[in-house]
């Protein structure tokens, strides 16, 4: 095997050079949920699990939990919500939500984030595809829901909703049990042809993802906690994905709630609360490469992790060249794949060509679309990928 790609001749299979995650066992019964809290330190941190970026309102790691469990119990005891059934998320983001996801996910349910801009036509489709048991929307967003059929719906912005956070103790009851190769979560993908697909996510697969962002340099306990700010969407499966894992990882993720200020409100969002690392789509990095804020409202950032979409040589060659000091990990990964590959440490970050390695646990090749033949290095033709953190498949696919 070549040292330095990782590329097997014999095989024409290209192996991951990094280490291996400490991922659980296969055949354990386990939730993601249930994985990433257990990985919470004792006492719980005292920084803030979450920050919403407009209000400065905050959600402790405490309250966090309490609301995971009251919401779970309520879905379980008002709504009747159990394992499999699916919980459709059409809302804006807020700190609401990751209590939503995480509550779901931890009694079997499947959450299923969209869009809250979508279309009638578009929250029609997706309903049709998940076909949903209980519905999270607000006001505004109801609005769009298909009147025939409908499921529960509940509102985020109505008494209900905030009863189902507070008032639900937890009862002794039996879990019924989840295990790691069940439905978490459905995500949608536009793909490359047709129409939007419905992409299921299994708990292991999102333990594995959120294992596939290492944390940037080496902190001291002097350096404080890590701040994250999360620059890309709640629903779609990069934001998703991230925002998991930073509880996994017990760092304060700040959310940004509005979208009006593009690039620069995120920019300015990161300034304010003095972000340590951001994950951000293209256009932020573009934003910071044109000038779009000074190197020294930003004197705790120290990375940017940028996916989601093709970053230009030149925007990434001018990125550094304004920022020396914050490392840019460029990564390459898609809703049905999960983060493919990634940047990992100084050597890798200047390769302004490259989207980095792959990751831990994944394998590839590349494959003629015409013989099916497997290619050498440097060879063009079709990604093949095998990794913990590829999707289970497309809805009503595999089922």
């Amino acid at each position: 095997m070549d040292p330095r790609s990782g590329f097997c001749p014999a095989t024409r299979t290209f192996r991951s050079l990094r280490p291996p995650n400490p991922l659980p066992p296969e055949n354990m019964p386990l939730s993601f949920p249930s994985f990433a809290l257990s990985r919470l330190p004792s006492p719980l941190p005292a920084h803030p699990a979450f920050l919403d970026a407009s209000t400065g309102a905050a959600l402790s790691f405490p309250m966090l939990l309490s609301r995971i469990s009251s919401l779970a119990t309520a879905l379980r005891t008002s709504v009747g919500i159990g394992k499999g059934d699916v919980v459709f998320v059409l809302v804006p983001a807020s700190l609401n939500v990751p209590v939503i996801y995480l509550a779901s996910m931890s009694m079997g349910a499947v959450v299923s984030p969209v869009n809250p801009l979508s279309t009638t036509s578009e929250v029609a489709r997706a309903v049709s595809l998940c076909k949903p048991s209980i519905i999270f929307a607000t006001a505004d967003t109801a609005r769009k829901i298909p009147t025939e059929g409908r499921p529960t719906i509940v509102l985020l912005d109505s008494a209900r909703f905030t009863s189902f956070l507070h008032n639900h103790e937890q009862r002794q009851e039996p879990p019924e049990e989840v295990w790691q190769s069940d439905v978490a979560a459905i995500n949608y993908s536009s793909g490359t042809t047709g129409r939007t697909k419905a992409v299921a996510q299994t708990h292991r697969r999102l333990i594995a993802s959120a294992f596939q962002v290492h944390a940037a340099r080496p902190r001291t306990p002097d350096d404080g906690p890590v701040v994250t700010l999360l620059g890309v969407p709640m629903f779609n499966s990069y934001g998703f994905n991230m925002l998991l894992r930073g509880v996994m990882m017990a760092e304060t993720t700040v959310v940004v709630t509005t979208t009006r200020g593009g690039a620069a409100g995120v920019l300015a969002a990161a300034a304010k609360w003095r972000a340590t690392q951001m994950f951000v789509a293209p256009p932020v990095v573009v934003a910071m490469a044109r000038g779009g804020v000074d190197p020294n409202e930003l004197p705790d950032l120290i990375r940017i992790i940028c996916g989601g979409a093709p970053l230009s040589t030149a925007s990434a060659s001018a990125f550094h060249e304004r920022f020396p000091n914050i490392d840019l990990s460029l990564q390459f990964g898609s809703t049905e794949g999960g983060v493919i590959s990634n940047m990992v440490g100084p050597k890798e970050y200047p390769r302004v060509k490259s989207t980095g390695r792959l990751c831990s646990g994944v394998t590839a090749k590349v494959v003629d679309i015409i013989s099916g033949e497997s290619l050498p290095t440097k060879g063009q033709g079709e990604l093949r990928i095998q990794s913990p953190s590829v999707m289970k498949g497309i809805l009503h696919f595999w089922a």
